[in-house]
């Protein structure tokens, strides 16, 4: 039997479930709300902890989503530091860490990602870093302070944008990718070219093509060694290696996994259990846009899920048909701005001047528009996503 019961259970502390709480207490004032996350604090941005907040320039308030108080005064119940152990979908109940048993009416599960750990031979060295939440970045910037040579294993966002922040910082970056530039395999070589040439000029070198083999060292990483033999002195390494969807709790509950590994919803983010919905980073959602299966993995895009979740939640939801936006920044070198995503592609226009810095690739496939980076353009964006949109 339940200890107690609430009327909505928000499995998850990070963009989607606060976004679902929030969404929840605008449209009902009298519902009881529960939101449940393992990390000690309070909802936050994620996007600092690779850029202003790993750079010392933001503190820990700066990144919340709402003032310390915003929880209580809006009547929403926050449970830091605990997870849900057990989900029994068919009694509707949870099985809380702190060995409490909730009866829910609804429920949205949002319990993002956990980092991708690659197993190479030194894997267990001291020194060795990942980033997902603001305390990976407290002891990245700790550790940095020792550093001068930083090796950064990744050609994506977390890689490039912790190279551009420790850069700033002073330390010599170096980054070990398999794509031939980075950032390329999601926008294609003329903006992996583009993104090349800002890092270079900020003094990052780029060792493209390459795997890594191994880390070497005693107790602490001294060295990366590349699977093409490049052997790079390092102080301290940052794995930039993606991310992959928390189904753990899913999985134990039967809720139906998707292809990407995430949990499978319909249009509406439904799953597969009466009752409970999916956001975030763990959805893999049918897209009435796209035609297929997706699943996005950015703040921006797990805050817009989670207000949609909650509507779908209080009985007044339609498909999801918004447009997945996100943005990236290195520093202050640049940003960029993308709308789709493409699965694939096969035209590319460029509108804009790449060697200004202000350029935007729509990516076309089969005759239409399915996607659009913008680096110092963001009114192409509006077109690009009334181009998708209408098919």
């Amino acid at each position: 039997m339940a200890e107690r019961r609430v009327d909505h259970l928000i499995v998850g502390g990070g963009a989607a479930g606060a976004a679902c709480a929030e969404e929840l207490r605008a449209s009902d004032g009298a519902a009881s709300i529960l939101l449940v996350g393992r990390e000690p604090d309070a909802p936050y941005e994620r996007p600092p902890a690779s850029k202003g907040y790993l750079r010392g320039e933001s503190s820990r308030e700066d990144a919340l989503l709402q003032p310390p108080d915003f929880w209580a005064a809006q009547r929403i119940e926050l449970l830091t530091r605990t997870s849900v152990m057990k989900l029994d979908t068919d009694a509707r109940t949870a099985r809380l860490s702190t060995k409490e048993e909730v009866g829910y009416g609804s429920l949205l599960l949002a319990t993002g990602a956990n980092v991708r750990r690659l197993r190479v031979p030194g894997a267990e060295l001291e020194g060795i870093h990942y980033l997902r939440a603001l305390g990976n970045a407290d002891a990245i910037r700790a550790d940095a302070a020792q550093a001068e040579r930083v090796v950064l294993i990744g050609g994506s966002y977390i890689a490039c944008e912790v190279a551009a922040s420790l850069t700033e910082l002073g330390k010599q970056c170096t980054l070990v990718m398999q794509e031939a530039a980075p950032l390329s395999s999601g926008f294609g070589a003329t903006a992996g070219a583009y993104f090349a040439g800002v890092l270079a000029a900020h003094g990052v070198e780029c060792v493209t093509s390459d795997g890594l083999a191994r880390f070497e060292g005693d107790e602490r990483v001294g060295r990366v060694v590349t699977e093409g033999g490049r052997e790079l002195d390092a102080d301290m390494v940052v794995m930039g290696t993606g991310a992959q969807p928390d189904v753990m709790l899913a999985r134990a509950a039967g809720l139906e996994l998707g292809e990407t590994g995430g949990v499978r919803c319909d249009a509406s983010l439904a799953t597969s259990a009466p009752g409970v919905w999916a956001a975030g980073d763990v959805c893999e959602y049918d897209s009435v846009l796209h035609g297929r299966r997706l699943r996005v993995e950015h703040f921006e895009v797990a805050r817009s899920q989670g207000r949609a979740a909650a509507r779908s939640m209080l009985g007044e939801g339609r498909p999801y048909d918004e447009v997945p936006y996100f943005w990236a920044d290195l520093a202050d070198w640049c940003t960029l701005e993308y709308v789709g995503p493409a699965a694939s592609w096969d035209q590319e226009e460029l509108r804009g001047s790449v060697e200004a810095g202000e350029f935007s690739i729509f990516y076309g496939s089969e005759g239409h528009v399915v996607a659009a980076l913008s680096v110092g353009r963001p009114e192409d964006l509006d077109e690009a996503r009334r181009l998708i949109a209408g098919g």
